[in-house]
């Protein structure tokens, strides 16, 4: 799950940085600077999938991802909400609909393949008595 994970999040950081007018329309209007967000959002994507590739900074990342998934909620809302076109990607429900509801699972998946969590695959608690 980490490696899908570093290669999602470094292919997506390349493409921040290579098609950064194409995140523009669905930034909420209280970013500052937004440009110069998503060139920074795509330079810590790339920066976290290296690092998951490092045993001692696999558990920051991680943690940092699951902050960031959080973080870019709101222009993934108003991506859905205000009918954003940004091709290829459709501008229907059926897209808009799953990758809203998805959002928690891209949480937790930051976090369990950083080893930070191992719900709900973990041991079981101990019985007592």
């Amino acid at each position: 799950m980490r490696w899908a994970m570093m290669v999602a999040y470094g292919g997506i950081g390349v493409v921040h940085l290579v098609a950064t007018d194409r995140f523009l329309p669905i930034m909420p209007d209280w970013v500052p600077h937004p440009w110069l967000v998503v060139v920074i959002t795509g330079l810590c994507e790339i920066a976290g999938a290296v690092a998951l590739t490092v045993p001692r900074l696999q558990r920051f990342a991680g943690i940092l991802f699951a902050l960031y998934a959080v973080c870019v909620f709101p222009a993934n809302l108003k991506h859905a909400l205000d009918h954003v076109s940004v091709p290829p990607i459709p501008d229907s429900w059926w897209y808009h609909g799953p990758r809203l509801a998805l959002q928690p699972i891209i949480v937790w998946w930051a976090l369990f393949a950083a080893h930070v969590i191992d719900w709900p695959f973990g041991k079981p608690p101990r019985r007592t008595g």
